[in-house]
């Protein structure tokens, strides 16, 4: 057993260098400039403020206000760059699937700081800096996906996702350079088959909000992972395991999971919500978690399950009241009968309310029309709680631990962040439309 596992972490800890030498040059590879001067290098050489389009493939989206800065001095492909006071988004067309991302950064004059988002606000980069005069090359997986599943069938998608929510199915990364001082001089976009991916499976709490200030641990998760592994986010507002089957949701996923890879699974807060004879926690819900657990290791995938976080809903002695009856219970006992991992983020988000208490968790979630929004999170309480759900990876000895960040420090819900010292590069799109499934 234990060699076993030896064998698997080497092939894991390996994957992505022999990737990177033996498979990019036969994969599609994208290779940008930012520069208004000549160049004469074999990347395409972006040196005006090209639109978007399908026939080009490449190109700013219509929002992004950027400046092409030239430089006298420092390396010639470096001293070049694109950026902007405001974010800016660049998008390139590609088939489905996983790419390593490479973006070079700095300002050979001066500083740089910047936050990269992909997609629908998924953090990829938190707030990097370069010193003057210094220029750094940072890397990062970034999946793609299209709602078709074949030929003849396609994810049945929501008004939403047909327009705020779109780039995270049209085939084509979006990137958000974003931050105080973004500085960019260089993108590279190639194509990676055999990288490990966590697929999400969830609701509203776990998917890729579009708008702020509402946001998803689900959306903050890739910010933590080194570029050895790749994050899809499945999940979508309003979902619950079997609104998920019936929008054709997890036969994507049949189509897309391979051995190696791994399926989160967090439901409750709408499943909750249905009716019907027999509809219940130990039963409908139960049943359905078996199912996606057996998709999973069909494919040799690992399932993980989480249990739905809490609203915030306190008595009067300031403890968290459990709004979500049975389902947590549910999650945990088929966790134990399937042997399965379990983060249990309802225990973590409890004790995470509690310590806060009802004032202080008022900064997890926004405030929409003067009233607290109790049950979707804002930044802050996403990127706390995704910090549990990595705590809960490391917590259940999963091999995806070796695929963390090497700086992150051990989390404990009991001793959050500080508030008053969180510093987040919010996106430009805003609504006070709640999500699906509040």
């Amino acid at each position: 057993m234990m060699i076993s596992r030896y064998i698997s972490l080497i092939y894991f800890l390996c994957l992505m260098p022999c990737l990177v030498r033996s498979e990019i040059n036969e994969t599609i590879s994208w290779d940008f400039n930012f520069s208004n001067s000549s160049n004469q290098s074999k990347c395409i050489n972006v040196n005006r403020q090209l639109i978007y389009s399908d026939q080009l493939g490449y190109g700013f989206e219509k929002s992004s206000p950027i400046k092409f800065i030239n430089r006298m001095s420092g390396d010639t492909d470096k001293r070049n760059f694109i950026t902007s006071d405001k974010p800016f988004f660049f998008s390139v067309k590609v088939p489905e699937g996983n790419y390593l991302v490479s973006v070079t950064l700095g300002d050979t004059e001066g500083q740089s700081l910047t936050t990269i988002k992909a997609e629908v606000r998924r953090l990829m980069i938190e707030r990097l800096p370069t010193s003057y005069g210094m220029s750094q090359t940072i890397n990062f997986l970034l999946n793609v996906r299209s709602y078709h599943i074949n030929n003849q069938d396609n994810v049945r998608l929501k008004i939403r996702e047909k327009t705020t929510e779109f780039w995270n199915w049209d085939n084509k990364p979006t990137l958000e350079f974003n931050g105080p001082k973004p500085c960019i001089s260089h993108l590279k976009i190639t194509k990676v088959d055999k990288i490990p991916t966590i697929y999400l499976a969830g609701d509203s709490t776990v998917c890729d909000q579009p708008l702020e200030p509402f946001a998803s641990w689900g959306q903050m998760l890739p910010r933590f992972f080194k570029p050895i592994v790749s994050i899809a986010n499945h999940a979508e507002s309003g979902e619950s395991l079997r609104s998920f089957i019936n929008e054709k949701r997890l036969a994507k996923l049949n189509m897309l999971l391979k051995s190696g890879d791994y399926l989160f699974i967090q439901m409750g807060h709408n499943d909750q919500k249905e009716k019907g004879p027999n509809v219940g926690a130990f039963s409908t819900y139960k049943k359905s978690l078996e199912q996606f657990i057996l998709l999973a290791r069909s494919h040799q995938t690992t399932p993980v399950l989480v249990t739905p976080m809490n609203r915030r809903t306190f008595d009067s002695n300031g403890k968290v009241i459990n709004t979500l009856l049975d389902y947590s219970d549910a999650v945990r006992l088929v966790a134990k009968e399937q042997k399965t991992a379990l983060i249990d983020l309802n225990a973590m988000s409890k004790i995470l309310y509690e310590r806060l208490g009802p004032e202080k968790t008022k900064n997890l979630f926004p405030t929409i029309h003067g009233q607290v929004e109790g049950t979707h999170h804002n930044n802050f309480g996403s990127y706390e709680l995704a910090k549990c759900i990595i705590q809960g990876i490391r917590d259940n000895h999963l091999l995806l631990s070796d695929a963390l960040l090497d700086n992150l420090s051990q989390f404990n819900p009991a001793n959050p962040d500080n508030y008053d010292t969180f510093v987040f590069d919010q996106s430009p799109f805003i609504s006070d439309e709640k999500p699906y499934g509040n």
